[in-house]
């Protein structure tokens, strides 16, 4: 068990009383599982409320793109308002506005009110997405940094995991408000526990607190959802409106960039990219959350086309890979304690990187087993991954720097997810030689999974490559000088620690 650490105290006439490490943890582990669960809880709901509102299926799918598209556009600048206005009190604030959602959610009358409510539950979640790693170096040691973000990873995969089961029993057993009234006991018991037990927040000078970046903030999220609807819309078919929103998101891009290298206070410091464990980190993040997307959007029409197993069993060798990554991110981070953030980076993709060949280079003819095996060790590389790499760029971030950096974090993950959809899902298409993946020849399906897992192999060796050059210039400036914080690039007005 972890020791109770010092925490911040402000002093209002009396001294803070020192928060306790586990209850904390307990209330950062509900703000990751949360957001997590409705990311898939809404997914078993879709036949039910295109049938309850009479709207067709590509009306119901905006119960979950509304979710995601508010996650994906604002949770770096939701980030960044956290290191401004104070992580904690903006993480109470998230945990308020999801679980107000959710009961607006439950008590929808139309479909659109529905979406409209999802969106402002996406919102929350951003908040609690990229506030709550943001907390940890605030709430445990630094030497236990690794471990945490195991721990959180675990909550992530069980969320996801547990998603649709969980909102298939409740549509069955108590309708489809339920898998959304659900939250309202854990959002009510997360808020009293991170009021109660979370560091309380520095209090600074107005003077002291840098401005928030209006205009960068809304050219971002004009461009994150530019993106996230071009690879969404389509099914990855890219048409005219998929190219006209693409090219909206590049003039988004350099719009941004120009916002950020003139204003005062940036959303994002360009400079930040100058370092290049952040970038690399970045980098990395992205390519193996396209990858581990690949296995959701592939593994369905193998096992049941390729394979021939029936819907229940297809379900089951699914449930394997995030059933693994459950139960090996606490572990996972308990060795990136002992044998260091970089080391275990590099190790859990050469895990990944392995799997990937093998899902590559065994026939159909080995069945399940040819399938599970690899598909065992790529997700459990990939919970040693998350948990290396996430330490690795959360431990020495300035305080002023961990919510816009956490942000960073979860959108290059979130960008992966949302590229691979799309991507993969045509490139495995396109392997299978069809424009119809649910007539395919099992032949045709087995070729179409052995070539999108050869182009994933590809992605991770890239993603090896950095994280080896990451791992070298490291060691050769901790040969030459004293390791220093990492320098974002922060002007030096803003290199204080609180």
């Amino acid at each position: 068990m972890l020791k109770p650490i010092l925490a911040n105290e402000v002093v209002t006439g009396s001294a803070e009383r020192t928060p306790s490490v586990r209850w904390a943890l307990a209330s950062l582990c509900l703000s990751m599982l949360m957001p997590s669960l409705d990311t898939s809880i809404a997914n078993a709901g879709l036949p039910t409320l295109a049938q309850t509102f009479t709207a067709s299926f590509q009306a119901v799918q905006w119960i979950v793109l509304a979710y995601l598209l508010a996650i994906t556009t604002l949770i770096v600048s939701v980030g960044r308002l956290g290191d401004i206005l104070g992580r904690r009190r903006l993480l109470l604030a998230g945990i308020v506005l999801f679980t107000v959602a959710s009961v607006l959610c439950g008590v929808a009358p139309t479909l659109w009110f529905l979406i409209a409510a999802r969106a402002a539950q996406g919102l929350g979640a951003a908040v609690m997405l990229a506030l709550t790693i943001a907390c940890v170096s605030e709430t445990v040691p630094k030497e236990k940094t690794g471990s945490t973000m195991g721990l959180l990873g675990t909550m992530s995969a069980i969320g996801t995991t547990l998603g649709p089961s969980l909102g298939g029993l409740l549509i069955a057993g108590l309708g489809w408000r339920a898998i959304f009234l659900v939250n309202v006991p854990l959002g009510i018991l997360n808020f009293l526990l991170a009021r109660r037990y979370l560091p309380v927040d520095r209090r600074e000078p107005k003077a002291d607190r840098a401005g928030f970046d209006n205009a960068g903030t809304l050219v971002l999220a004009l461009t994150l959802a530019a993106y996230a609807l071009a690879m969404t819309l389509g099914q990855g078919r890219f048409g005219t409106l998929n190219m006209a929103l693409l090219s909206a998101a590049v003039v988004g891009i350099a719009l941004f960039v120009r916002i950020e290298a003139t204003t005062t206070s940036p959303l994002i410091r360009l400079a930040m990219f100058r370092n290049p464990a952040l970038s690399a980190s970045l980098a990395m993040s992205l390519l193996v959350a396209t990858v581990i997307m690949s296995t959701l959007v592939v593994g369905p029409f193998y096992l049941s086309r390729a394979l021939g197993l029936d819907t229940a069993l297809v379900g089951l060798v699914l449930s394997a890979g995030p059933l693994v990554s459950a139960l090996t991110g606490v572990p996972a981070g308990r060795i990136v304690d002992r044998l260091g953030a970089q080391r275990m980076t590099i190790a859990g993709l050469i895990g990944m990187v392995a799997g990937c060949l093998a899902l590559a280079l065994i026939p159909a003819t080995f069945g399940i087993t040819g399938y599970v095996i690899p598909i065992v060790c790529t997700t459990a590389s990939y919970a040693l991954f998350q948990a290396a790499n996430n330490t690795a760029v959360m431990t020495d971030i300035r305080p002023d720097q961990r919510g816009v950096i956490s942000g960073m974090l979860s959108l290059s993950r979130n960008l992966g997810l949302i590229t691979s959809a799309s991507v993969m899902g045509a490139v495995f298409a396109f392997a299978a030689a069809t424009t119809d993946i649910t007539t395919a020849r099992p032949a045709a399906i087995a070729t179409g999974m052995h070539t999108t897992f050869a182009i994933a192999a590809i992605l991770i060796a890239i993603a090896l490559t950095v994280a080896i050059g990451a791992y070298r210039r490291q060691t050769r400036q901790n040969r030459s000088r004293k390791i220093a914080p990492v320098d974002l690039g922060l002007e030096p007005q803003d290199q204080r620690v609180p």
